[in-house]
């Protein structure tokens, strides 16, 4: 990956319009940023094979998807077995993130449920793996602020 570097001010008012609108296409683009089309397109361009711009998916709502429930499950693990915790939390499509972690436990997921009885069963699968020793477990109640990093821009 090119090394990080500071965003200028065109590259940060491209993102912000992709954030507002993001099927705008790269003619509208350059109508409302008051620069050429080859230029929005050349810095998209950049923007994605710095990584800044990590891909062009919609954006799913897994509560609108009918998982209504979220809970954070944090993870002790044998010493030495992360690659193969990794490869069954990634065969349960109710795990949608994992990050590891330092401090209390090895592994920090995000999982989805229907239902708080869903969100049981959903955890018997995760922790059903003999090389997972231990979990905690919290069901978030709100998510006042979303995911985001355009403040960071």
């Amino acid at each position: 990956m090119p090394e990080p570097r500071r965003l200028d001010e065109l590259d940060a008012r491209l993102l912000r319009e992709l954030d507002a609108a993001p099927r705008v296409g790269v003619l509208e683009l350059s109508r409302r940023l008051g620069v050429a089309r080859g230029t929005v397109q050349a810095r998209l361009d950049r923007l994605v094979e710095r990584g800044v711009i990590a891909g062009f998916a919609p954006t799913l709502d897994h509560e609108a998807l009918g998982f209504a429930v979220t809970a954070f499950a944090t993870l002790e693990i044998r010493q030495g077995r992360g690659a193969a915790v990794l490869d069954h939390l990634r065969d349960i499509p109710e795990v949608l993130e994992v990050h590891t972690i330092t401090g209390v436990g090895d592994m920090l997921c995000r999982v989805v449920a229907r239902s708080n009885t869903d969100l049981q069963r959903v955890l018997d699968r995760v922790t059903e793996f003999p090389e997972i020793v231990r979990t905690s477990t919290v069901i978030a109640l709100s998510n006042p602020i979303q995911h985001r990093v355009l403040p960071l821009v």
